[in-house]
């Protein structure tokens, strides 16, 4: 397929420029409000901050939507379709359920069923996992019964996950950008191929890439603004929605390469290593502790960090530049066809041993007793 790709940057600019224009009426509004995050043993900052910034990102991607939809350059990914308009509807619905958090603080079950709401709308509206990838074996064709708790499960994962990593300024945003924009070169890479026909994934990617960048000057140490529970669910499920429309759509191999053919759907799991590592941790953490998953404690790796002796600014840059090295290893093989399948899967590995040795989750001390 031959790619225009100024049209996905136009659509990136006006996702920036909706979100970054925005930020400050939210600001606002926030203040105005009371809609702000008051300083705690927990967080990292002195003064209350406005939060809702997640109401910005979500300005720049209806106005991105429907600039993509209404100029006609991507007719794969808009005509004879619904597969938007669902995007469209789980988007609404994981923001709504996000301020609703930022507001009135709503339970976790109730959160958990706004996600599955969520990723219902995304199932019925056509965009879900379609063929799911085990190593070393062909493709299995996934069940309709199945294909939706995956998706439903799909969209909660990716949704917790960034909001997890959302602790310190311009952390989940930064990581986020970064992801997406690897993720969209991945999925430009198949277009070129033919192993893709939807633009709609690669349309989503960028759409994301773009509502951070326009979010991040507002949201950087020290932070102006919050992006919120809002803001961390609607770039969570807008993730989730577009891996799901790359990684669960092909069944054909790519150009040899061997990670991507067997494994299409470790992607996003590989590209958001750094959330995904730390969702882990908490996890496990907790459990050991005997504590729920929604305990708030200090042990994220972003926390751990800071106690080893670095600021707020460069323990965000050092993440982001962790998530921007795990992308280099995705990318690598794709843009150099034959020369290295398996540096991946190992590269991640070795990384991830690295993170877990320097940030131990901390789930028991040298002396055996639990931290």
């Amino acid at each position: 397929m031959e790619l225009d790709l100024v049209k996905f940057l136009l659509v990136g600019v006006v996702a920036a420029l909706g979100s970054g224009l925005t930020v400050p009426f939210f600001r606002k509004f926030a203040s105005k409000q009371g809609a702000e995050v008051l300083p705690t043993e927990r967080g990292v900052h002195l003064a209350p901050t406005p939060t809702l910034g997640g109401g910005a990102m979500f300005v720049g991607f209806l106005l991105a939507m429907l600039v993509a939809s209404v100029s006609g350059w991507f007719p794969e990914a808009f005509s004879g379709t619904s597969e938007p308009f669902a995007v469209v509807a789980c988007g609404i619905i994981a923001y709504g359920v996000g301020v609703l958090d930022d507001l009135r603080d709503i339970s976790a079950p109730a959160k958990t069923m706004g996600l599955v709401l969520a990723g219902s709308a995304l199932y019925f509206g056509g965009v879900s996992i379609i063929y799911f990838r085990i190593p070393f074996v062909d493709p299995i064709i996934v069940d309709p019964g199945l294909a939706y708790l995956l998706t439903v499960l799909w969209v909660m994962g990716m949704a917790n996950a960034v909001n997890f990593i959302d602790g310190l300024d311009g952390l989940a945003a930064g990581i986020v950008g970064i992801g997406a924009l690897a993720f969209f070169f991945y999925a430009v890479k198949l277009l070129e191929v033919g192993l893709l026909i939807s633009t709609l994934g690669p349309l989503l990617l960028i759409t994301v890439f773009g509502i951070c960048v326009g979010f991040l000057p507002y949201n950087v140490h020290p932070a102006q603004i919050f992006m919120g529970d809002g803001g961390a669910l609607l770039l969570g499920t807008l993730m989730a929605a577009s891996t799901m429309a790359v990684g669960g759509r092909t069944r054909d191999p790519f150009s040899g390469q061997t990670f991507f053919f067997y494994a299409p759907l470790v992607i996003p799991l590989v590209i958001l290593g750094v959330p995904i590592l730390d969702t882990i941790f908490a996890i496990v953490r907790r459990a050991t502790r005997r504590q729920g998953l929604a305990t708030a404690d200090k042990d994220h790796l972003h926390h751990r960090l800071m106690r080893l002796g670095h600021g707020h600014g460069r323990s965000v840059f050092i993440l982001w530049a962790w998530t921007a090295l795990l992308s280099g290893f995705v990318l690598w093989p794709v843009y150099n066809e034959g020369s290295g399948d398996a540096i991946v899967p190992v590269g991640v590995a070795a990384l991830s041993l690295v993170l877990f040795t320097i940030f131990a989750p901390g789930i028991w001390r040298p002396d055996g007793g639990q931290t």
